[in-house]
């Protein structure tokens, strides 16, 4: 059995898989690519639509749970009303030397850019740098043709808030009785000072995020039934429970919204990072918008009679953190006896490519069946075609995409019409006969 070795595991050996297996390109980078933001390639963009499918049908199978999609673009008093022009910034300082920008809450976690070995904050108390001030996060552009302050939007700098103002629509179209949720997936964009860390901290970013709306009262109650559950969800997806904590947001550092809240933390490579925040967010957003826009935002109970504004709890996960989350996870390297493998051992729903046909040789008939097969199994699971190369070597490069199976086509296959399957987490082999792959992998991949 490969001894699995993950105590040397550093980020830049992931970033590193995810350019030549096709997960993640830098943005824009053959003109030296844009700080912070970030493409994916033909297995990344398969796994994340895995990631947010995994989520959506967690989410949406539950009757009291609808969907939405919001624009990105809202009206700039929502952002107002939500308390983001006011309240959405971080502390900035600029070093008056090198003209390096930095958050100031944050010096002792970065490095000076000329001295990549000294710590920014010796530059601070050297003097070295401005007086912090205050920098909105939120991006500005205009609507129409006139770049004047009645044509100012802000790209949403999260997704929540779309939510709130459909809030009303959702109840009088879906009919749903309180308590209920509705979910989003979608794009937002955050004007970082310093991003850092591959996807961790980007300008754009895309977001998985539920509001359950509930009874003033009842909020404790679904606020912790809801912390369970959605860590519950990263450990149904094989993420190690060891790797996994709750952090408890003091109360002095609450958001103003926030009645209580919680961030699932993983430990990367760089340490205990938030992937997943929990939050009682009380009735402040549904009460300023409410006074904002002059609509109503109470909702009546026809069992109590009682009009009330409900209070909501926020689950809100990165789709991208998770996203990264779940590779970091999955990444192995294993001495096989002869060298180390390099493998992503992803849970199987997760896989960008659930299976690889490979014909052993390209004669004898073998290419014919191999895509026979290959036709078969792709119309139910995403399949792979690949006939270059030594076997081992195909399977190596199955291992890095995460690919759960391996189906070889050989000598033996002309004779009994058997196949080999391979396993990638324990490399074990079966012979399997070829008209029943289909079903075999059926079996084998409903987990």
């Amino acid at each position: 059995m490969a001894q699995s070795t993950k105590s040397d595991l550093n980020l830049d050996k992931i970033v590193s898989l995810a350019k030549r297996r096709g997960f993640v390109f830098q943005s824009s980078e053959i003109y030296g690519g844009l700080n912070g933001c970030w493409d994916y390639g033909p297995l990344g963009v398969e796994l994340l639509r895995n990631v947010k499918d995994e989520w959506w049908k967690k989410m949406t199978l539950q009757e009291n749970i609808e969907g939405i999609d919001a624009s990105i673009l809202m009206h700039p008093k929502v952002w107002e009303a939500s308390g983001h022009v006011e309240n959405f910034t971080d502390p900035m300082v600029d070093c008056k030397e090198c003209k390096a920008r930095f958050r100031a809450d944050q010096l002792e976690d970065v490095m000076c850019p000329r001295n990549p070995n000294r710590p920014a904050i010796r530059c601070q108390q050297e003097g070295k740098f401005t007086e912090a001030r205050q920098f909105n996060l939120m991006f500005k552009t205009f609507i129409g043709p006139v770049e004047d302050s009645s044509a100012v939007v802000y790209l949403r700098p999260e997704t929540a808030q779309g939510i709130y103002v459909n809030y009303q629509n959702v109840i009088a179209s879906s009919r749903q009785k309180l308590p209920f949720g509705i979910v989003q997936i979608g794009k937002a964009f955050r004007n970082e000072i310093n991003t850092k860390n591959w996807l961790f901290r980007t300008r754009e970013f895309e977001q998985m995020e539920m509001q359950f709306f509930v009874k003033p009262g009842t909020d404790d109650e679904w606020f912790e039934r809801w912390r369970q559950e959605r860590m519950q969800w990263f450990l149904d997806l094989g993420i190690r429970k060891e790797k996994l904590q709750f952090q408890r947001h003091e109360k002095h550092k609450l958001a103003h919204y926030a009645k209580d809240a919680y961030d699932i933390e993983y430990e990367f490579p760089f340490g205990w990072g938030e992937i997943e925040g929990i939050h009682n967010r009380t009735n402040f957003d549904l009460t300023r918008h409410q006074q904002y826009s002059g609509k109503s935002m109470e909702y009546f109970d026809d069992a109590t009679k009682e009009k009330y504004i409900p209070y909501i709890i926020e689950t809100s996960a990165g789709a991208s953190r998770s996203f990264m989350t779940i590779l970091v996870d999955a990444y192995a390297e294993e001495d096989t006896g002869k060298e180390i493998r390099t493998v992503l051992k992803l849970h199987p729903r997760l896989a960008p490519v659930k299976v690889a046909i490979l014909p052993l040789v390209n004669r004898e008939n073998m290419p014919d069946i191999a895509r026979n097969i290959f036709n078969d199994v792709r119309k139910d699971f995403r399949a792979f075609y690949d006939d270059a190369g030594s076997i081992g070597r195909r399977y190596r490069r199955q291992d890095e995409a995460g690919t759960p199976y391996c189906v070889t086509i050989d000598s033996q296959t002309l004779q009994d019409q058997t196949v080999t399957v391979r396993e990638r987490d324990s490399m074990q082999q079966e012979r399997v006969s070829s008209s029943g792959i289909l079903k075999y992998l059926q079996e084998k991949l409903k987990r």
